[in-house]
């Protein structure tokens, strides 16, 4: 038993041995320090290797995200209050102007909102009751609302792609509606949700496979660092298809998936974009932590569109239309009755 017991011994000590110049040799990358100084060069550092914009930002409106560092890595100090902290990389994250970069801690979460903030809303909930009617006027399914308008135009309110929406649903939707001369699709305010859910959604309206854009994804810490573009294919819908015209509305709130949806869209047969520039968000979010537990999502994976441009910064409606005041007043939406007319 004591022989035995000895070899054992050994095979153990070796194999820790071996695990320990394993762990060694592996592990070469300092761990920042959980003080106020470790996490602003966590936060820093983290955007610096995977935030997917640098260079179209620095075209765009010159940033310079080494000079940021400079300026805000001078307003650290390890005596300043959580708080004070979370304001100021709350402050750098800004610097990005993107609505995607979210720095989040137990008592808030910052946002970069001067994409919508900055613009008239051009939706309103009052107006969007008035069309759609009370609640046993209109039809729910998987998150979409909708209804015959009196003139026999189809409406669809989509405010979410947070939805997976049905094979089922859809068809029932679109034999609904089957009878209007024409569908207005209405993603005003729709900040975005499933990348998937917005495809389903084009999927409505057209015939053939088509390239809806493209995608690439982060192969290196360099800023240019990127994968060869990959086409994001969309197959028709295997249901009843959309044949008419149909007028998609857009605001500076349709974001994300939303602004998706509309890339995938526009320039398409039959389909106009009626409303004002749309918010962007063009890059595929990724979330990280920061060594006080803080989480930051970001864009990591830029989208571009069929002619390889991004439109991180919104896409432009073919019919610019804002909601006058005088109509709103009067209970009209001045982009729906302009999107009737469409041609």
């Amino acid at each position: 038993m004591t022989k035995v017991y000895k070899f054992l011994r050994l095979i153990t000590c070796a194999t820790l041995m071996v695990c320990t110049c394993l762990l060694t040799s592996c592990v070469t990358e300092s761990v920042p320090d959980n003080n106020k100084r470790g996490n602003f060069e966590a936060l820093w550092q983290t955007l610096n290797t995977r935030y997917c914009f640098f260079d179209y930002k620095k075209e765009t409106y010159g940033l310079d995200w080494d000079n940021v560092h400079s300026r805000y890595a001078a307003m650290i100090n390890e005596q300043m209050t959580d708080k004070q902290l979370f304001e100021v990389l709350s402050n750098m994250t800004c610097e990005l102007r993107d609505g995607h970069v979210n720095l989040s801690a137990a008592h808030n979460v910052s946002r970069y909102g001067r994409w919508f903030d900055d613009y008239p809303m051009n939706q309103s909930d009052s107006l969007e009751r008035r069309y759609l009617g009370r609640s046993d006027e209109y039809q729910q399914t998987s998150g979409l609302k909708y209804r015959i308008l009196p003139d026999n135009v189809g409406y669809i309110r989509c405010a979410s792609f947070d939805y997976a929406f049905g094979s089922g649903n859809l068809h029932e939707i679109m034999s609904y509606l089957s009878t209007c001369t024409m569908l207005i699709v209405d993603v005003r305010s729709n900040g975005g949700g499933m990348l998937t859910s917005a495809e389903k959604l084009a999927s409505l309206f057209i015939n053939d496979e088509i390239i809806g854009g493209y995608m690439c994804h982060k192969t290196g810490s360099a800023h240019n660092a990127f994968s060869t573009p990959e086409a994001i294919r969309i197959k028709p819908f295997e249901g009843l298809r959309w044949q008419r015209k149909v007028a998609v509305l857009t605001n500076r709130r349709t974001y994300s998936a939303a602004n998706s949806f509309v890339m995938f869209l526009k320039g398409l047969p039959n389909v106009t974009i009626v409303g004002d520039r749309t918010g962007g968000g063009a890059g595929m979010p990724f979330n990280a932590e920061l060594p006080n537990g803080w989480g930051i999502r970001f864009s990591a994976c830029p989208m571009y569109d069929r002619q390889m441009q991004l439109t991180e910064m919104g896409i432009d409606p073919d019919m610019k239309v804002d909601i006058t005041d005088d109509d709103y007043q009067r209970g009209v939406d001045t982009i729906i009755e302009t999107a009737k007319k469409a041609e």
